[in-house]
């Protein structure tokens, strides 16, 4: 497959909703200019197909906690949940909202706010000059009332791994798409309560990452994605992002190594697991040889939501990667207990 960088500068869609560019970048360079969405006839009906997420989330040695905000056009939600590695428990809650009400997602992924706000439950995504800084309070989370202040160093040479592609449906590929960007290993302060329990997260040994993602996308749809961000022994930083299973990634897949900061491109990656039992070992590789993995999972978590129009099922695994990674200039990098996860979704929306 040829991967196509992208570098120049421009709008991300066409007067006529078709994408301007198809391809990979280091950092974004494209306008989410959503409003030029041209799905349906009637202009009004745009916005009802139009998904727009940003996910954060942060792992340390012993615990992960993810916070999100979404709107999916005709619903939207806000949900966050807590793992703790050692014990493995997780909780986590879910706030579901009629058109998206009180959710406010900025236009790009460089600048702006993520809020939300009814009353009761906080959160929110906020720029800052080298950072982001993830603040939230939800009363009652399981039991006990959950506060969060965790700031993400973010250098503005920090790679990410960006990417705009078709979706499969041949009719509608012209204007069905995704666009994504992905951030791996954010050097992580702060802290997260839940009662009388409070999780502090030095840059040390905690980092953070991102998935922001802007589309349209097939009412029925299915992905995987695997993802970690860690240290190696001499004190870099090493992250994954691999996935497979949605749009045509004939011109960019978002399969990368993210080695101190910097992306190492790969391309087709394949896996190998059970969707009969998530538990067992999960294989990943990539025909190249570059790429050489096994994924064992130490805890599931399952997320359904049956809201007729909307549905979802998420087979989420935390578990170690075990193997080796290629970079771009031929360095092997071996993984030995790397801490990440490894996810099934399915979803109508």
């Amino acid at each position: 497959m040829a991967q196509i960088e992208l570098t120049q500068p421009s709008p991300l869609l066409k007067p006529d909703g078709t994408l301007a560019q198809v391809g990979w970048s280091r950092q974004p360079v494209l306008d989410c200019n959503l409003e030029a969405a041209h799905f349906y006839p009637a202009r009004f009906l745009q916005r009802l197909r139009v998904k727009r997420w940003d996910y954060y989330a942060v792992t340390s040695r012993t615990h992960f906690f993810s916070a999100t905000l979404a709107d999916l056009g005709y619903a939207g939600q806000a949900f966050i949940y807590l793992i703790d590695f050692t014990t493995g428990k997780y909780h986590e809650a879910t706030l579901t909202l009629p058109f998206s009400r009180g959710i406010a997602l900025p236009r790009n992924s460089t600048t702006g706010d993520s809020t939300f706000d009814n009353g009761n439950v906080r959160l929110a995504f906020r720029h800052e000059s080298d950072a982001r800084h993830i603040a939230g309070a939800w009363p009652n989370f399981a039991g006990k009332d959950l506060t969060a202040d965790i700031v993400l160093r973010l250098k503005p040479d920090h790679e990410s791994l960006t990417i705009v592609i078709p979706m499969n449906n041949p009719r509608e590929s012209a204007r069905r798409f995704y666009y994504n960007r992905k951030i791996n290993c954010l050097p992580a302060e702060g802290h997260v309560t839940w009662g009388a329990d409070r999780f502090d997260f030095t840059p040390t040994d905690t980092l953070g990452n991102l998935d922001w993602g802007r589309g349209i996308w097939d009412y029925r749809s299915f992905w995987v994605w695997a993802s970690a961000s860690g240290f190696l022994s001499d004190g870099r930083t090493v992250g994954l992002n691999l996935g497979f299973g949605f749009g045509d990634t004939s011109q960019a897949t978002e399969n990368a190594l993210i080695l101190n900061g910097c992306v190492h491109k790969l391309v087709q990656i394949d896996f190998q697991y059970s969707s009969q039992d998530f538990k067992r070992p999960w294989k990943m590789s990539s025909p190249d040889g570059r790429l050489d993995l096994e994924f064992t999972p130490f805890i599931e978590r399952v997320a359904r939501t049956n809201l007729l129009l909307i549905t979802s099922e998420v087979h989420q695994m935390f578990g170690r990667y075990r193997g080796a990674v290629t970079t771009d200039d031929g360095e092997v990098i071996r993984l030995d207990g790397l801490i990440g996860w490894a996810e099934e979704h399915h979803a109508r929306w």
